[in-house]
């Protein structure tokens, strides 16, 4: 496809604003060229990168848009609407209490004058509930209801009281490639269900994806899921829709979306998460639009040193040009993780499984280290380390290590007597930010190791290393 001819095409591809920055598409609040809700960057002027959406006047969306947030605090049939939790394309989504069953849930509601304007829009909307709500699966997002009340057309669906997957990416940085591959083999059984009943996503990224607090992901908005053989029915549905970084070569070449277009954009994912960028980008959509088509794929080797070959070459065959190449569908990407990932859980799974009924213990990771929180009865907090060593893949292991107390020649004695009474790990030396301490250690094989025993062994090192620093100090530092 010439220059010429994917420029024609760029102003068919996109129904509302490109923010060059952060790669997305987004509905603008009046004005028309409101700023993007990620960054705040303003629009360009370029009329090939700002359209209009779905053809309404700007005074048209917002006083939509101002038609139900006066919901807001008001009572809505069996909902109760507490707030807003976020905008796009296919309606508000608002934090609601189910009044009968005494739960939240989020409700996205479709303005009855964005409806008026448009039927297709309605049957758009109707359609991503019944889309969604056959999809049951613990990595799909929930659709308990659809219904419409007095001329508001809504979806009931489960609240998830997480951040998203790119919210996650921002704050952390790249996943360690385990964490990565863990992840996305998730999202693809969510979307593999999708497939299975012949629906696509075809807007499948980041920002769609929802973390709840056990690190479980879940794929949310199907506002452009299409039932394949039914939307064809539908004025518009021969469009093609997406966000442009995640969007497959053939999709910018005007072929249709299929099951393996979705399994590119389960690539791009996959590549933002071991990177901590796209695998294209570019400030002009016409200059990303030539890259994704012709260009090769970036060398990992310079963006993520020391991935594993094995998923290395996953990655390739999920972004392969031509859908031929890569996997048919969500199901064979899935298949393809699995076998990838082997028998090695990552850590943020095996920290769920170890303390998911351990209120007194939170996480955050940085890179690959983990750094939990622990809360004693007592009153007493202690941190431990939970990391991969730097060993080869094969001989890796996980060590766990928590600080006890500068390491005090006066402390020597009693450090060695406590140390022959420690039944996991051991009290050693660690030199931090240059200083001496005194430090508690465990090691298991990275392959090999189960949350039981990061469960045991997490406990055990806390306490003995809580122990140790208020025996040598009698405060409570670590």
């Amino acid at each position: 496809m010439s220059q010429e001819e994917l420029a024609q095409r760029q102003t068919r591809l996109l129904a509302a604003v490109f923010c060059e920055r952060c790669q997305i598409t987004y509905v603008p609040l009046p004005p028309a060229k409101s700023p993007c809700p990620r960054c705040g960057q303003e629009p360009g002027s370029d009329d090939a990168t700002v359209t209009r959406v779905l053809g309404l006047p700007d005074d048209l969306r917002a006083s939509a848009a101002e038609e139900v947030d006066a919901l807001i605090g008001q009572d809505f049939g069996v909902y109760h609407l507490e707030g807003l939790l976020g905008a796009g394309a296919m309606g508000r989504v608002y934090l609601a209490r189910h009044l009968d069953l005494h739960r939240s849930c989020a409700l996205k509601i479709l303005p009855p004058r964005m409806a008026a304007s448009d039927p297709a829009y309605v049957a758009r909307f109707t359609n991503e509930g019944r889309a969604a709500a056959a999809l049951v699966h613990p990595n799909v997002i929930t659709v308990h209801a659809i219904g419409e009340i007095n001329g508001f057309h809504y979806l009931e669906m489960e609240f998830v009281a997480g951040q998203t997957v790119r919210h996650r990416l921002t704050e952390d940085g790249k996943h360690p490639a385990v964490r990565a591959t863990a992840l996305v083999a998730r999202m693809a059984e969510g979307l593999a269900i999708a497939h299975s009943q012949g629906i696509l996503h075809r807007d499948l990224k980041l920002d769609n994806v929802l973390l709840t607090h056990h690190g479980v992901p879940k794929i949310a908005d199907f506002g452009l899921a299409k039932r394949v053989l039914i939307d064809l029915r539908l004025p518009g549905s021969g469009e093609i829709v997406g966000t442009p970084p995640y969007m497959a070569p053939e999709l910018f070449q005007g072929e249709h979306a299929t099951p393996a277009s979705d399994v590119y954009a389960l690539g791009v994912c996959y590549f933002a998460l071991l990177t901590g960028c796209y695998p294209f980008y570019s400030e002009n959509l016409t200059e990303l639009m030539r890259q994704v088509v012709q260009d090769p794929l970036p060398s990992l080797r310079e963006l993520a040193p020391g991935l594993p070959l094995e998923m290395a070459e996953c990655l390739h065959l999920l972004l392969a040009k031509t859908p031929a190449n890569r996997p048919k569908d969500a199901y064979g990407a899935s298949q393809l993780l699995l076998a990838v990932l082997g028998q090695t859980e990552d850590i943020d799974s095996l920290l769920v499984q170890a303390f998911r009924e351990h209120k007194s213990i939170s996480w955050r990771r940085h890179q690959e280290q983990y750094r939990l929180e622990i809360t004693f009865q007592s009153g007493r907090r202690q941190i431990v380390f939970v990391e991969p060593s730097n060993h080869a893949t094969v001989e890796r292991l996980l060590t766990i290590t928590s600080v006890c107390a500068k390491a005090d020649p006066a402390y020597y004695e009693t450090a060695l007597r406590l140390n022959a009474e420690i039944l996991h790990g051991a009290l050693a030396l660690r030199e931090i930010l240059g200083e001496w301490y005194f430090v508690m250690i465990d090691t298991y094989p990275r392959s090999t190791v189960d949350a039981e025993e990061i469960r045991r062994s997490v406990l055990e090192v806390a306490h003995r290393a809580d122990s140790v620093e208020r025996l040598l100090t009698g405060r409570d530092i670590h």
